[in-house]
């Protein structure tokens, strides 16, 4: 399994946005200029003298210069003009003057006038207006519509929140993930869009396909886990040793919420493997028969009959021992060419389902006698039809070398053709259509035999199609100088010069040509 850390980049995560309101100005001035200079000019209201009824005479206004200091106006004027032009006059000046002091105000205060019935209004006659002018930050007014980056609608002057060099209404500040608005202090930045933390977890941070938990991070604070290599299952590394149950086909581990089936020799099977898992004897034989008439079609054919058993793992493990010849492939053998005289123990009747348990298998021990250089082909029991069948021509191209004479073979020679002949067959039942294989290690002569034979089956599903492909991923990976490496060497040799001229070159030298 590959071990792989596992960071995220481009990300940032923000703390504290910035939360604008409205903007609100102190307190209006309690005199404005104007009102100071009116209240300087004019003087209204009756005179000053005792609390006796009410006077029937005004005295013109007078000029308040000072508080504690009133001068009276003189009585007349040479001026011809009326009285209310001169009025008006004065008051043109007092509003000149109280203009020229808002320049030496501070910067963001003015003299509002609009239709807004809480700003002053300008007042036509009478020299006793009824108003307090007030005034507000003038920017309020010269500010620039600020647009929202969600709705795309002005924010005017209600709450808002700037992000990223743009504002947003607090209800279109959204997570790119739930859609929900982002209310927390903090917040998961991906590019320009984002995300609560929590989402944001949930998509980048990777779970275990074990137990579905966030996979948790390393002593050097890196997320680590273990990959399968084919089926990109990522989980947890401590569930490679927490006895987590392994299907012994496809190698995927069993996930927390999906059970796998136990065989009677301990072996785990998947519920996808155990779809097409051939469990006994008699089940395997249209097999064994479709596989020898695939060697009969690449002019191959076997004329000796060679028994082939379907066995346990402790028999084959005894086949193993007491067999003198051959290669086996550690830690686990599921198939054998036998050559000696045993005693076997086969399966006779399949196991029937029980509590995610195969259990009632009828097992019969059975003499096999020598009767050419091939005794028998013993298959482990119990793997699906695409491995079973793999195995098995495997193993029957170990018969057919022995018995057309090729002798004294190297590991990697014998064994690497023979995984060729088994991945040529895995072609030939997964593809359907000979000219897009990925692969050319099949010769002219195969692709009639292959495309007849899968013809004869029909279709298959898509999950035994995947099945196929990861055992022929499993051939061509395999890291074992004989399995993997002598694969390698015997495709390339049959990819050049055809199967035919490759197998002739080895009874010959007892080599791959080069």
């Amino acid at each position: 399994m590959d071990s792989s850390s596992y960071g995220v980049s481009h990300v940032s995560h923000i703390s504290n946005p910035c939360i604008f309101g409205a903007g609100s100005s102190s307190s209006p001035e309690k005199k404005c200029n104007l009102m100071k200079w009116v209240s300087k000019l004019f003087k209204s209201g009756s005179n000053g003298g005792g609390g006796g009824g009410a006077r029937t005479n005004h005295h013109p206004p007078q000029f308040q210069e000072d508080e504690n200091m009133v001068f009276p106006l003189p009585p007349s004027s040479s001026d011809d003009r009326s009285r209310a032009t001169r009025d008006k006059e004065e008051l043109d000046r007092a509003m000149s003057l109280s203009l020229a002091d808002d320049t030496k105000r501070p910067y963001g205060y003015g003299w509002s006038q609009d239709n807004n019935s809480d700003f002053p209004r300008p007042f036509h006659g009478g020299l006793n207006p009824s108003f307090i002018p007030t005034y507000e930050p003038s920017y309020q007014l010269r500010q620039p519509q600020r647009m929202c980056g969600g709705c795309n609608s002005d924010i005017g002057l209600g709450n808002y929140l700037g992000c990223m060099g743009t504002f947003f209404h607090p209800d279109c500040f959204c997570c790119d993930s739930c859609r929900y608005p982002i209310t927390e202090h903090e917040f998961s930045l991906s590019g320009t869009k984002p995300y609560h933390k929590s989402c944001f977890k949930e998509l980048t941070h990777p779970k275990c396909e074990v137990c579905h938990h966030f996979i948790p991070t390393n002593d050097a604070g890196l997320i680590e886990y273990r990959c399968h290599p084919f089926w990109n299952q990522k989980y947890c590394p401590s569930h490679e040793y927490d006895r987590t149950a392994r299907c012994c086909s496809c190698e995927r581990l069993e996930s927390w919420d999906v059970k796998y089936y136990m065989l009677e020799d301990g072996r785990s099977l998947c519920l996808e493997c155990m779809e097409t898992a051939i469990t006994d004897t008699g089940d395997c034989q249209p097999l064994y028969h479709s596989i020898r008439d695939y060697y009969e079609g690449m002019y191959m054919k076997l004329e000796q009959q060679i028994p082939m058993l379907l066995v346990q793992r402790e028999a084959l493990n005894d086949a193993i021992v007491g067999e003198k010849h051959g290669y086996h492939h550690m830690p686990e053998t599921r198939g054998l060419c036998l050559s000696e005289e045993q005693t076997v123990t086969s399966v006779l009747k399949r196991p029937r389902l029980g509590a995610h348990r195969l259990v009632g298998m009828r097992t019969q021990p059975q003499k096999l006698t020598r009767k050419c250089e091939v005794t028998a082909i013993l298959v482990l029991y119990g793997l699906p039809r695409l491995l079973t069948g793999a195995i098995l021509a495997h193993e029957l191209m170990h018969g057919w070398l022995r018995l057309k004479g090729y002798r004294n073979l190297n590991p990697e020679v014998e064994e690497g053709i023979c995984q060729v002949l088994s991945y040529m067959w895995l072609e030939s039942e997964v593809l359907s259509d000979p000219s897009s294989r990925n692969m050319p290690s099949t010769s002219a002569a195969t692709s009639s035999s292959s495309s007849s034979s899968s013809n004869k089956k029909g279709g298959k599903s898509n999950v035994e199609k995947k099945l196929g492909e990861f055992f022929k991923h499993q051939i061509a990976h395999d890291a074992s100088p004989a399995y993997g490496g002598g694969f390698r060497a015997a495709n390339a040799a049959v990819c050049k010069y055809g199967l035919r001229r490759t197998l002739d070159h080895i009874r010959f030298t007892g080599t791959f040509p080069l």
